[in-house]
C-alpha cells in the first residue's frame, strides 16, 4: 500500500503517529461508579429489578422508610369490660403491642395460655377477671373469651390493609398442632383436639374447646384447629394457643402490597 502525502506532513513527528498502523484491539473504558454497566442482558435485569425495589419500597412506606402501609392512625387497641352476675371482666388488646402480658383470670392454667398468646402473637394483653370459680371455672373461662373475641374484633375495625388469613403449626415436644384462621366475620370453630386427661393442675380441659367457641362467636372468625400429634395434655393445649396466637398474629399483620384496601372481592369484611 503506498501513502501520498507531501514532505512537510511527513516531517511532523504527530503526523507520523497518526500514519503508523495500529495493531491489537482497543479497551473500552469502565466507569468507576459500579452501578454503570455496559448495557448487557445481565445488567438490564439488575437495573430492572432495582427499579421494582425502589417501587415498592415508595409504594409501601407512609414517610419514605419502607414500612407497610396502615390505614389506621396509631395503634389498633380494644378494651371491652363485660359484667354479669356471674361474672365482672375487663379486657384490653394491642394488636401492634410489643407483646407486654398482663393478665389475672382467677384461673392459673388460663392466665399461662393467656401468655402464650400475648408472647407469640406479639400483642399487648390485659385480662382482668373475677367471677363465680367457687363453684367451677365454666363461667370465668366463657366470659373471657367472650371479651377477647369482642376487643379483638373492636381492634380490627374494617379490617382493611390486613392479611386476613393465618396458618401456624407449632410443635411443643411431642405434642404438634396446626391451626389455619380467617378474619372473615363469619364466626366457624371446627376443633379437632384428642386430650387425655380431664384436668391440667385444676382446670377442666373440655374448657379449651369452649373458651375457643366463645372467641370464635364474638370475633367473627372462622378457626380451624387440628391435633397432628401428641401425648401430654399441657403439652396439647399450650400448642395449641401457640399456634392460634402466630396464626392471629399473621392474619392481622398489614399487607403492604394491598395498601389499605379491604382484602375480600366483595369489598367488605364485617360481623354482620
Amino acid at each position: 500500500m503506498e501513502l501520498s502525502s507531501s514532505p512537510r506532513l511527513l516531517s511532523s513527528p504527530t503526523s507520523l503517529m497518526l500514519l503508523k498502523p495500529k495493531v491489537g484491539f482497543r479497551v473500552p473504558q469502565i466507569s468507576s461508579s459500579p452501578f454503570h454497566f455496559h448495557p448487557s442482558v445481565s445488567s438490564l435485569k439488575l437495573i430492572g429489578r432495582m427499579e421494582f425495589n425502589r417501587t415498592v419500597c415508595c409504594a409501601s412506606s407512609s414517610e419514605g422508610n419502607g414500612s407497610p402501609v396502615a390505614p389506621s392512625s396509631g395503634p389498633r387497641v380494644g378494651e371491652v369490660k363485660r359484667v354479669t352476675k356471674e361474672t365482672n371482666v375487663s379486657v384490653k388488646i394491642n394488636l401492634d403491642g410489643s407483646g407486654i402480658a398482663d393478665s389475672n383470670t382467677g384461673i392459673p392454667f388460663l392466665d399461662h395460655m393467656l401468655d402464650q398468646l400475648s408472647s407469640h402473637g406479639v400483642f399487648d394483653v390485659h385480662v382482668r377477671a373475677t367471677g363465680d370459680i367457687h363453684i367451677d371455672d365454666h363461667h370465668t373461662n366463657e366470659d373471657v373469651a367472650l371479651a377477647i373475641g369482642s376487643a379483638l374484633l373492636n381492634a380490627l375495625g374494617d379490617r382493611k390493609g390486613i392479611y386476613r388469613f393465618g396458618d401456624f403449626s407449632a410443635p411443643l415436644d411431642e405434642a404438634l398442632v396446626h391451626v389455619s384462621l380467617d378474619l372473615s366475620g363469619r364466626p366457624h370453630l371446627s376443633y379437632d383436639l384428642q386430650i387425655p386427661t380431664e384436668r391440667v393442675g385444676t382446670y377442666d380441659t373440655q374448657l379449651v374447646e369452649h373458651f375457643f367457641q366463645s372467641l370464635v362467636n364474638t370475633s367473627g372468625m372462622t378457626l380451624h384447629i387440628r391435633q397432628l400429634a401428641g401425648k401430654n395434655s399441657h403439652h396439647i393445649i399450650e400448642a395449641t394457643f401457640k399456634a392460634f396466637a402466630r396464626a392471629l398474629r399473621q392474619a392481622t399483620e398489614y399487607d403492604p402490597r394491598r395498601l389499605g384496601t379491604v382484602p375480600s372481592s366483595k369489598g367488605v369484611l364485617s360481623r354482620t
